[in-house]
């Protein structure tokens, strides 16, 4: 049976959080494979630079992923602009560093209606035009939804919930012809990842993990794995290559955090983060992807 291939040149996408981090960077990587660019965000200054910079092929959206309304407007507003709308990408995201104990009941929430909320209305949104072209839905999640960690709890509970929303909708809209997929990144090198590591306890979480998974990878590698995944309508995105085998062996990865609770390094960073949690400022366009 032969592999599917998707051309991204002449469709029209969608991506919120897409005035920085890795919603930016897949922007300009499609753009230059001739895709029609959405760019949907809460930086309009950004968004308008940017999506000037991209050509008459791109357009701009101001809109709130959490605010139902402006995003739905943002989304008839690039059908009328484009003529429909052929892949949507919900990559908005947030990630505050602290623990369950003390960390802000806002940072929480705010948490819960980015990843999660504002998923759940980039989908809702973007569904009924994505379906009348056939095309493709992706969640952008982490590494984080099968591999939770310290420090971040209410980031990979909004992942893993992300990631079993896509996955229903997935078999929901199959019958139509319609795709979806998530994507599972680890560490990408973005502005909020490099604030998040600047915490001193992410800075003893770094030091007592295996390199390779606190290490960031260039945003450019999860722009091409986005681009990869669209041209395959793929069901799973990964970057780096590493997360694919981690995916596999998602048992093995659990217990592997599990012990991290009775290491004395883990338990100082937690003792940090309770007395100085961090929250990221707004806008949330600058997206981590983390694997934790």
């Amino acid at each position: 049976m032969a592999r599917e291939y998707y051309d991204p040149r002449g469709k029209v996408i969608l991506i919120t959080g897409a005035a920085r981090g890795i919603g930016l960077a897949a922007a300009k990587r499609l753009s230059a494979r001739g895709a029609k660019l959405a760019l949907v965000g809460l930086e309009p200054e950004l968004l308008q630079a940017e999506a000037a910079a991209l050509g008459g092929d791109a357009a701009w959206f101001h809109a709130d992923v959490t605010d139902r309304d402006a995003l739905r407007d943002a989304v008839e507003s690039a059908v009328t602009r484009f003529g429909g709308i052929d892949v949507a990408i919900a990559n908005a995201g947030i990630s505050p560093v602290g623990t369950v104990r003390t960390l802000p009941d806002d940072a929480f929430e705010r948490t819960v209606a980015v990843n999660l909320i504002g998923v759940w209305n980039t989908l809702r949104a973007t569904m009924n035009p994505v379906i009348e072209r056939q095309g493709y839905l992706l969640t952008i999640a982490s590494l984080s939804a099968p591999g939770p960690a310290p420090l971040m709890g209410p980031y990979t509970a909004t992942k893993a919930a992300a990631e079993n929303l896509t996955r229903a909708m997935q078999q929901e809209i199959a019958h139509t012809g319609t795709k979806a997929g998530v994507a599972y990144f680890g560490f990408i090198d973005t502005d909020l990842v490099r604030t998040g590591f600047s915490h001193e306890a992410t800075q003893k979480m770094q030091a007592n993990q295996p390199g390779k998974l606190f290490k960031p990878v260039p945003v450019s590698q999860a722009a091409k794995a986005i681009e990869q995944g669209i041209e395959r309508r793929a069901q799973t995105v990964v970057a780096p290559w590493w997360v694919r085998p981690a995916l596999l062996g998602r048992g093995l990865f659990e217990f592997t955090f599990a012990r991290n609770g009775n290491d004395p390094a883990v338990a100082e960073a937690v003792r940090i983060a309770d007395a100085t949690p961090w929250a990221p400022s707004e806008p949330a366009d600058a997206v981590s992807k983390t694997p934790a």
